[in-house]
């Protein structure tokens, strides 16, 4: 528990120095921060579902996609941004439960590959139905939160940090310990009594809520929604990564994780091609030779005597 508060408090004292940024550096940088805060709690929200109850979704993408383009479609219709917003997560939510309810039902691989299927089948409506979403070249969204970058910033950071203290609060709480009971042995914890279906079906609707509230926020701030950017398997593959390098079942690792590779692509991005190259074998040795993710193994080494 100690060890826990210990942590907590440098969480908020990063916070506090996060927040201050605007004060001390430039637009730019500003701009690459607040993107990887979005990143940080698409990742965040996959860690719930995988690190706790114990799924893989291969698709996070799919439940962005949906929160994205709901929000930016309604917005093209004339609908203010907070009810698109909240439409962008509610469409994220209504498109987990449908997928969801099916996929809990097989075992395995059969699970992830069922949420893959779901994004190449959400690009392809996307491309067929470019008279409205824009098709490859991607759907200008008429408003934005805010042109001052600063403001941009406060928001992802405040909601990051908002999101990052929510799931952190449930992964601790007695519905996270019987998520984390059926991810590790779900025919042990039905046999307990409860219902591991149930509970897996609220991870992902609870994934899918900020998911979609993510993306949705995340193009009122980019202006647009495009395949490459909210739905591409690219995407997905950077979101998973990022939360397996901070580490699995912490939750603040995963954001943490999502940060470090936005902004190592961003100051890489002079070499190239190779700064994907460079940026892929770090996370891969980070994986291979810490299994539990940076912050798990931080978390680990403090409880050992």
């Amino acid at each position: 528990m100690r060890r826990t508060g210990s942590w907590l408090w440098l969480v908020l004292l990063a916070l506090v120095l996060l927040a201050a940024l605007p004060l001390a550096v430039s637009g730019y940088i500003l701009g690459v921060l607040t993107l990887a805060y979005y990143f940080g709690v698409f990742s965040m929200a996959w860690d719930l579902l995988f690190g706790f109850a114990g799924e893989v979704n291969f698709g996070p993408t799919f439940l962005i996609g949906l929160g994205a383009y709901a929000a930016g479609l309604l917005n093209t219709a004339g609908w203010p941004i907070p009810l698109c917003i909240l439409a962008g997560a509610l469409a994220a939510v209504l498109g987990g439960v449908l997928l969801a309810l099916p996929a809990l039902r097989l075992r395995g691989p059969y699970f992830g590959l069922i949420t893959l299927v779901a994004v190449l089948l959400l690009q392809q409506a996307i491309v067929i139905f470019a008279g409205v979403t824009g098709g490859e070249i991607g759907l200008t969204i008429p408003d934005v939160i805010s042109v001052d970058a600063g403001v941009n910033y406060w928001i992802a950071l405040g909601f990051m940090a908002i999101s990052g203290f929510l799931l952190f609060g449930l992964a601790r709480s007695p519905v996270g310990l019987i998520l984390q009971a059926s991810g590790q042995d779900a025919v042990e914890a039905a046999a307990l009594g409860f219902n591991v279906t149930k509970h897996k079906l609220a991870a992902f609707c609870i994934s899918a809520l900020f998911s979609g509230l993510a993306g949705a926020l995340l193009v009122f701030y980019l202006g647009t929604a495009s395949v490459g950017t909210v739905v591409d398997i690219a995407v997905g593959v950077q979101v998973i990564i990022a939360a397996v390098l901070g580490g699995r079942r912490t939750i603040v690792g995963a954001a943490i994780g999502a940060i470090f590779l936005i902004i190592a692509a961003e100051a890489l991005r002079p070499l190239g091609q190779l700064s994907t190259l460079v940026v892929s074998a770090v996370a891969l040795l980070a994986i291979l030779f810490l299994p539990d993710g940076v912050v798990g193994y931080l978390l680990h080494r403090g409880r050992t005597p």
